[in-house]
């Protein structure tokens, strides 16, 4: 029985991967238009992180940029938590030997500088302080086996149960938001404290309904941006869940990142491409090609941004880590 769900699950994850691989790419402005987009002049920075000897990197899911310039990075093998100095050197890992990062999916830092780890895998969300210590968690007791039946719809205990999900983000109050991806495509807020406060939406393909919300960031305005990736589109709500704008897309978006500064613009990973974007909908460039060797974008599962001219990807199935600079 575990060996047919465990097919059936990778079976499931191999159509999604197909599907999310032939799409099309953007047209301006989101989809709407049919002008041809500009091609964005990045290049890779060749072994730019300093892994300690003997590493071997599972698959990559996180990576995220703390105010200090640390860079902390996520994957599913022997030492799953890698923290780099900004210059790519090695910091310090962590992690190893803990069963908690079998389903790991997302890593962010918030305002404060705790480092939060999204876990898929038993339906939990972990705050870590500065020194890596558990200081808080999000969503109920784990439950490791939803993490076998991966899209299992309706299979959550309660309505203030998470059940595997994918990312997280803050409003400008400390209300923290989970997109609650795979099980129930929804949006869950919790308050400062770490209670559940109410959630938004469900599977479906209507406007404010979400086929797998994968990715999810919030501006300096409070405005929340929902990568809908199994409807390939983005769709936008205050943080009272009143739908604003939906942007629909040919293709399907992984992950979203936002700049820092006045001017935020956002940065879309998807499979095989990296795509710039206002907070208007508009598609402002692009780059990369298909492959799973370095110099090529595989399905991009996280993307930092600490501005508009320097990115670091996680690319999950070819298991490695790239920062891209502007040239």
């Amino acid at each position: 029985m575990k060996t047919r769900t465990r097919f059936l699950t990778s079976a499931i994850g191999a159509v999604a991967i197909l599907l999310c691989s032939v799409a099309p790419m953007f047209a301006q402005g989101g989809g709407a238009g049919d002008a041809p987009i500009p091609q964005l002049q990045f290049r890779l920075v060749e072994d730019f992180f300093q892994y300690p000897p003997g590493s071997v990197i599972g698959r990559t899911t996180g990576v995220a940029v703390g105010a200090d310039g640390t860079i902390a990075t996520l994957n599913r093998g022997y030492r799953p938590v890698i923290e780099f100095n900004a210059d790519g050197t090695f910091l310090r890992s962590w992690g190893e030997g803990s069963t908690m990062f079998h389903g790991a999916h997302v890593l962010r830092f918030d305002a404060q500088g705790n480092l939060w780890y999204v876990n898929a895998g038993d339906n939990n969300v972990f705050r870590f302080d500065s020194k890596r210590r558990t200081m808080g968690t999000l969503g109920t007791n784990p439950e490791p086996w939803t993490w076998l039946t991966h899209v299992y719809e309706h299979g959550a205990r309660s309505v203030t149960a998470l059940y595997q999900p994918t990312d997280i983000a803050w409003s400008k109050d400390g209300t923290s938001f989970v997109a609650d991806g795979y099980g129930n495509s929804r949006i869950a807020k919790f308050s400062k404290d770490g209670n559940f406060v109410t959630s938004w939406g469900q599977r479906g393909s209507r406007p404010g309904q979400f086929n797998t919300p994968h990715g999810l960031v919030i501006d300096k305005n409070d405005i929340v941006y929902v990568a809908d990736r199994g409807n390939s589109r983005i769709q936008v709500f205050d943080i009272e869940g009143k739908q604003k704008a939906v942007w629909d897309l040919p293709t399907a978006p992984w992950t979203l990142c936002l700049t820092n500064g006045p001017e935020q613009v956002m940065f879309v990973g998807s499979v095989g491409r990296i795509y710039k974007m206002d907070l208007n909908g508009k598609v402002l460039g692009a780059f990369g090609h298909g492959g799973r060797m370095p110099g090529s974008i595989d399905s991009v599962h996280q993307i930092a941004c600490p501005d508009e001219k320097t990115l670091y990807l996680a690319h999950t199935y070819a298991s490695r880590f790239d920062k891209w600079v502007a040239q």
